[in-house]
């Protein structure tokens, strides 16, 4: 007898096979498709940056139902547009503890936003509502995403940091 599969599985797993994606350390699941070939050098970029970055990268980057996106930061600011699926709920916390949840989909009428930038140096996590299977989106980071700066936020040290988000924190990061 065949296993029966979930549609579930059957309809991410396609779109994970279709778009070529692979595991991203904050959960969820990745390809680059940009990377500018134009240089910054590190001495035109703030000092922030601790090495020559592209202008700019893409990435399309699929949640499925049950996953999500842990909270992490980077050195840039990063803009997620909605592309297909459930919506997504963004979870910001800014560096000085206030936080901003905002919802990226295609129901304007309902308040969500086609894209949304997340800035700099803010935590940020996200999950889909569960409307369906999975949630695509795409994501631009300019000047160009470089794994040197991105840091995965960990549960201890993050509710030190806001104790006031303790429970959101707790529910967004991996042990």
């Amino acid at each position: 007898m065949l296993p029966i599969k979930s549609p579930l599985l059957t309809e991410s797993a396609e779109v994970i096979d279709q778009l070529q994606l692979l595991p991203h350390p904050e959960g969820g699941w990745y390809r680059e498709v940009y990377r500018s070939d134009d240089i910054l050098e590190l001495n035109a970029l703030p000092g922030r940056y601790n090495s020559p970055h592209c202008f700019s990268t893409s990435i399309y980057f699929l949640l499925e139902k049950f996953d999500f996106s842990a909270f992490h930061r980077i050195t840039s600011d990063e803009t997620w547009h909605f592309y297909m699926g459930s919506p997504v709920t963004i979870f910001c916390i800014y560096p000085d503890g206030s936080t901003v949840q905002v919802v990226i989909g295609n129901n304007l009428a309902a308040g969500q936003f086609l894209q949304y930038t997340i800035p700099r140096h803010c935590w940020f996590a996200a999950k889909n509502l569960e409307e369906h299977p999975f949630s695509l989106v795409g994501c631009t980071v300019s000047p160009g995403f470089e794994f040197s700066d991105f840091e995965l936020g960990q549960r201890q040290n993050l509710s030190v940091l806001f104790p006031q988000h303790a429970l959101l924190i707790e529910e967004l990061t991996r042990t």
